[in-house]
């Protein structure tokens, strides 16, 4: 896979990709941007949100039907000195549906062992938590 990302001026760069989408990123005020666009790790985590949620949502393919609502919380932690690199970063899956955790939990999982391209190639520590039908329920196997 190739991204070509084109300098637009500042600190604000273009991005392509092979499906020929365009995404644009900017750096905050405080590092010279004009903040108009995505930071370079707001797409980061957006991206492993999006990656998760696409093999989640594969994976209960069947069940679809019986959810109403998927939302993908991220809460990333970077180190203090620089490279200000994300050590760990906590996914919060909130369902909304007539599925059972132990569906949901099972497709989390699949995700994070064996699917999700995006948390297998950073280097953080990635946790899961579950929220169903508005209760938090544990991410381990009962």
């Amino acid at each position: 896979m190739q991204i070509k990302a084109k300098w637009q001026g500042g600190r604000a760069f273009e991005a392509v990709g092979p499906t020929g989408h365009t995404m644009s990123m900017d750096a905050t005020e405080n590092y010279g941007g004009l903040g108009q666009a995505p930071t370079p790790t707001e797409m980061l985590l957006a991206s492993l949100a999006g990656c998760i949620g696409i093999d989640v949502t594969m994976i209960l393919k069947p069940h679809l039907d019986q959810i109403e609502n998927i939302e993908i919380t991220v809460d990333g932690t970077r180190r203090e000195e620089m490279p200000t690199a994300f050590t760990a970063a906590t996914l919060t899956f909130t369902v909304d549906g007539d599925i059972t955790a132990k569906k949901v939990r099972r497709a989390i999982r699949l995700g994070e062992e064996k699917y999700c391209a995006v948390s297998a190639s950073l280097k953080a520590d990635i946790s899961y938590k579950l929220i169903l039908n508005g209760e938090e329920v544990s991410i381990e196997e009962e």
